[in-house]
């Protein structure tokens, strides 16, 4: 998704929680404010971690593993073979799989967050979008 329309579509979820009753708002803030993301924090751990934990702080644990894991294994082989390359491939591998994610990092958190408007409200007002 494009920023504008994930501007539109967090609007819109906006709108959803204005007709929600009092106790059911008060809810909704507690729930979100324990639970919404936040995009620098995502993109520092992207930038200065290659080793996933940006997935992990999503709750993506199987690509954080897979990226942790790529990482470990990329400076196994710094020390384990002779060739400085197959070590640097690996991990340069990691960066140019992660540099999307870094890049798009405002989008992917924005995403990220609407669904979880989207699921708090469903959850508070027992009504499916």
């Amino acid at each position: 998704m494009n920023s504008e329309s994930l501007r539109l579509e967090e609007n819109q979820l906006k709108e959803k929680i204005a007709l929600l009753d009092a106790e059911q708002k008060k809810r909704y803030y507690l729930l979100e404010s324990q639970q919404v993301k936040d995009p620098d924090t995502y993109a520092a751990l992207n930038w200065a971690f290659l080793a996933g934990f940006h997935h992990f702080y999503l709750g993506k644990w199987l690509w954080g593993l897979i990226d942790l894991s790529l990482m470990a294994f990329g400076f196994l082989l710094f020390y384990i073979t002779d060739n400085f390359w197959i070590g640097f491939g690996v991990l340069f591998f990691v960066f140019i799989i992660e540099l999307p994610q870094l890049l798009n990092s405002q989008n992917i958190i924005h995403q990220y967050n609407n669904q979880l408007m989207r699921n708090l409200i469903e959850q508070i007002s027992n009504v499916r979008f």
